[in-house]
């Protein structure tokens, strides 16, 4: 933000700054590693033989399906509920997009055999001059949350304005108790005997078996994945972060981070009450933004821009010139209901008796923001009616394509 200062800009770090349009948000591109083995996340050149690569890969799958509410809490903020699930963002409901490759790796340790890897392909750029160059074996799916992408997964649900640390440190602590489960695992079956190779097959199987509902290669946005995801695969939609911060109380949750050493519940609480403080305030801060805007700027503007075409049809008619006052009318209802909308909102904006905090999160996701919305609804219909010159903010059409 100073740097765009410096130049004379300004930089918008809220997830959606335009209603319709592509929003803002942080791809963190994560992987695990060490000094002697590199990349414990590089599959090479033949997956379905780099045992080492699919027991951290299927950890990973395995801690997205266990956790998946507490990574979907990670990023709930009031503005990051503005973006997600349209344009290019991800939806709110998490699962692993592996890419055609991977899938089949997994779905053949699922029938109990591996032979084989697919074959990425190779890009076709439909040009003859260009060499051509492997394609990535993850491809590109922008309705995916939490995608593989070569070498590494990228959580694509992050906000901009958000700091990534509380989402890596919650990645981090997910697959550090799925390494546990899987390392529990392998040294349960090799110490009664069973060799490692079989012991490696038997409990990827297994992790497959039970966590592979969050893998999906398809459409995130469309409303059969939604439907299937939960009815079928189990998966929770938590659709706003009223939905989603009081994740951070449930007790599974908390005992994941305490047994880890990472935070205790009290601090978890803690947390829960700052993010819960910041969600309502935020949308609170909005909603009065609204009526303030609808009340001193474009009712105003609205009522003496219908004074001034009805005195220009009054002296038309005089002078012998019918119009009509179809516009005028119309202008008038939208102004009535806007004004209406905006007063509902004012009022619902001093209810404070709430008997929990998550009853006032709700509050605000369900009722105060689609309150908003309604006020916007007749504010933007107007912004199209009423004279630029009138007009007491910045169009749309000024700030997107006018320099």
């Amino acid at each position: 933000k100073n740097t765009a200062k410096k130049h004379g800009l300004v930089c918008l770090l809220h997830e959606k700054p335009f209603k319709g349009i592509n929003g803002s948000g942080k791809h963190v591109n994560w992987s695990v590693g060490n000094t002697t083995q590199g990349n414990l996340l590089d599959p090479g050149h033949t997956p379905h033989s780099n045992t080492q690569f699919l027991l951290f890969c299927g950890a990973v799958i395995r801690g997205v399906h266990k956790y998946g509410p507490l990574l979907r809490a990670a990023i709930a903020t009031a503005s990051n509920d503005h973006r997600l699930g349209a344009n290019e963002a991800p939806p709110a409901i998490m699962s692993v997009y592996l890419g055609t490759q991977l899938d089949n790796v997994f779905e053949q340790i699922s029938n109990g055999k591996i032979t084989g890897s697919l074959n990425a392909g190779v890009m076709d750029l439909g040009i003859n001059t260009l060499p051509t160059f492997n394609k990535d074996a993850g491809d590109r799916n922008r309705t995916s949350p939490f995608a593989f992408t070569g070498n590494r997964f990228e959580f694509r649900a992050v906000g901009s304005g958000q700091s990534v640390a509380g989402p890596l440190v919650t990645m981090n602590t997910m697959l550090a108790d799925s390494l546990n489960w899987v390392a529990d695992s392998l040294e349960s079956q090799v110490a009664k005997g069973t060799d490692i190779d079989s012991a490696i097959l038997k409990t990827l199987k297994e992790l497959i078996d039970k966590h592979g509902a969050v893998v999906f290669g398809g459409n995130g946005y469309s409303a059969e994945w939604h439907k299937m995801a939960v009815e079928e695969r189990g998966l929770r939609n938590l659709k706003t972060a009223a939905d989603a911060l009081p994740v951070l109380k449930e007790p599974d949750v908390q005992e994941l981070f305490d047994k880890l050493g990472v935070l205790s519940p009290i601090e978890l609480a803690s947390r829960f009450e700052i993010y819960a403080e910041q969600y309502i305030l935020a949308i609170e801060v909005e909603a009065k933004l609204v009526v303030s805007m609808a009340k001193t700027g474009i009712y105003p503007a609205a009522v003496k821009y219908l004074s001034d075409i009805s005195s220009t049809l009054s002296s038309l008619k005089s002078n012998g010139v019918e119009l009509g006052n179809e516009r005028l009318v119309q202008i008038a209802a939208l102004l009535s209901s806007m004004t209406e909308k905006s007063g509902k909102l004012s009022k619902a904006l001093t209810q404070h008796d709430f008997a929990t905090v998550e009853e006032h999160m709700q509050f605000c996701a369900k009722t105060i923001r689609p309150q908003m919305d309604e006020v916007r609804h007749f504010a933007d219909a107007l912004e199209g009616e009423i004279s630029d010159e009138l007009w007491p903010y910045p169009t749309y059409q000024e700030m997107l394509f006018i320099k």
